[in-house]
């Protein structure tokens, strides 16, 4: 890895300790009855788990990485189908999803095959799993079911997996791998989340969807996502992007990550639940933290292999 990766990772983790300090100090003064407080240590506990994994598998390679998307793919997929109401004869569709299209759109990444993976998910295993759940003969809700798994293999393993994907993008005069430009998408996409939620909390006063997403306000989503912005230009030191544009990848970036939490919340509201589950402390679950990875990743991975990527 180049050294401007590890100046970045050590910048990271600089941040992290002034936030853990920070946390501290807050609990001593407010007392751990402070719900808001305690939710924040939790958050930062959290994050240096995810930091320390991520930056691990960025450090192993490619294939390391591809194998840390595929689990997160298969805990919110898991996660996505827990909330959706199935029945025995979708059992044919779930079992295509999770044996066939989770591993194989991983496995054609792996390959550097991205005539078949942009199309497998969208294009094959949709014919397949809708033939599937037709054979089966249930035509109750037919609709509704069927397409309650198609958008959860969508989500979590088709979009999610433009992540990793970067991965194989063929980058003129860049380093000798793609790991900073991941390592740029994530802390972008991420940061953003951290710091709308934080704007949010300290001057939020217009609610921006209450319906949806009560959390989220016009200062949250105008503060956090400007800082992230500038976070994402200090960083085009990891991309092969020049200043101007690392703003405006990062602006898209931004954009995209924002929409996906809201449509999420959106879903996950619509099945009565608050958080898709409780695997991450502070957090809910697996897809309630790369929900703005899998609406942010396909554009990021398009936007760079059509702009920057050699023919």
């Amino acid at each position: 890895m180049p050294h401007v990766f590890w100046i970045t990772v050590v910048g990271v983790l600089a941040l992290l300790c002034l936030f853990t300090v920070t946390g501290a100090v807050l609990r001593a003064k407010l007392g751990t009855a402070n719900a808001t407080i305690a939710n924040m240590n939790q958050r930062i506990s959290a994050w240096w788990i995810m930091v320390a994994v991520i930056t691990t598998a960025l450090w192993l390679g490619p294939y390391a990485t591809l194998g840390l998307f595929f689990v997160c793919s298969f805990f919110a997929l898991r996660e996505f189908i827990t909330l959706t109401p199935t029945k025995p004869a979708d059992y044919g569709s779930l079992l295509l999803a999770y044996y066939v299209a989770l591993p194989v759109q991983y496995l054609l990444i792996a390959f550097h095959w991205y005539g078949l993976f942009s199309i497998f998910v969208p294009v094959y295993m949709f014919f397949i799993m809708s033939a599937a759940a037709a054979f089966a003969q249930d035509t109750r809700d037919f609709l509704e079911r069927n397409a309650q798994i198609q958008w959860a293999l969508m989500v979590c393993v088709y979009s999610l997996s433009y992540a990793p994907a970067l991965l194989l993008l063929p980058l003129p005069h860049y380093f000798g791998n793609n790991g900073p430009l991941l390592l740029f998408f994530l802390l972008v996409v991420q940061s953003s989340d951290v710091f709308q939620y934080v704007c949010g909390k300290l001057w939020g006063k217009h609610k921006l969807s209450p319906l949806v997403s009560p959390s989220k306000t016009w200062e949250g989503l105008l503060g956090g996502g400007a800082l992230a912005i500038g976070l994402g230009t200090l960083l085009h030191g990891l991309t092969p992007f020049n200043v101007w544009q690392a703003l405006l990848m990062s602006a898209v970036t931004v954009a995209g990550g924002f929409v996906g939490g809201l449509v999420l919340s959106a879903v996950k509201r619509s099945m009565g639940a608050k958080d898709w589950g409780v695997m991450i402390a502070g957090h809910g679950g697996m897809l309630d933290r790369v929900d703005s990875i899998c609406f942010a990743a396909p554009i990021f991975f398009h936007l760079t292999r059509y702009c920057f990527a050699t023919p």
